[in-house]
């Protein structure tokens, strides 16, 4: 089994419920700068041109949800409830929520602030984002409701649903996202954290790398 990646959300995703259920699989990570993912060879498995991708013997997939729900069928995992089709429908419920509004409300916040500097293209336009609060306020009142009880989004425990929608919103904070006030979704991502695949879905040569390269930035940052 192969699995092509970025350092981006949809494939950290991926690569942290592989990391979290022990799925033994080759971690390809594509060079987005040298345009790895317009290779033909690349667009032949994903005509996308995106990432993540998946490949297992003759099965190629694509879709960071797809992909997960794959690999725990092959492992037997119930983060995807392949044999309780209740479960499942209430599962695909909070993917599909996340897709049509909570992924769209949240990627302002997590582009302006994240993915610009990663890239290096400029600083947030603040603008954008305060015309983006209201939206994902919205949004953000109706998962922190659903989360008032609950520990997880689906199934009273930890699914699929709960990484494709903590992904972007992981890093409400360096995004600096509006959700201080919404104490339940704030619970819920903190409690993600503690998950050591959540926290550290990396390859380990990229985490390496990750590390140094933040151990660079604190040295030409001055002492707070």
């Amino acid at each position: 089994m192969k699995i092509y990646w970025i350092k981006a959300q949809a494939p950290r995703r991926v690569l942290a419920l592989a990391k979290h259920l022990g799925v033994k699989a080759e971690l390809v990570e594509m060079d987005l700068m040298a345009g790895g993912l317009k290779t033909p060879d690349y667009a032949a498995l994903n005509p996308n041109k995106k990432v993540p991708t998946l490949v297992d013997g003759d099965l190629v997939l694509w879709e960071s949800a797809a992909i997960m729900a794959y690999l725990c069928i092959k492992t037997g995992s119930d983060m995807w409830p392949a044999q309780n089709p209740p479960e499942q429908v209430e599962v695909l419920r909070w993917l599909s929520w996340e897709a049509s509004h909570w992924g769209p409300a949240v990627a302002p916040f997590y582009f302006e602030h994240v993915v610009k500097s990663t890239f290096g293209i400029g600083p947030p336009d603040h603008a954008l984002l305060a015309d983006s609060v209201a939206e994902l306020e919205k949004f953000a009142k109706v998962l922190d409701g659903h989360l008032a009880q609950r520990s997880f989004v689906a199934c009273n425990r930890l699914t699929i649903a709960d990484f494709q929608l903590a992904s972007m919103a992981s890093y409400w904070r360096e995004s600096e996202m509006p959700l201080a006030a919404f104490p339940h979704i704030v619970r819920w991502l903190d409690a993600l954290w503690r998950i050591p695949a959540w926290a550290h879905p990396w390859p380990a040569r990229a985490a390496a790398a990750a590390d140094q390269e933040t151990f660079r930035t604190s040295l030409q940052e001055p002492l707070q």
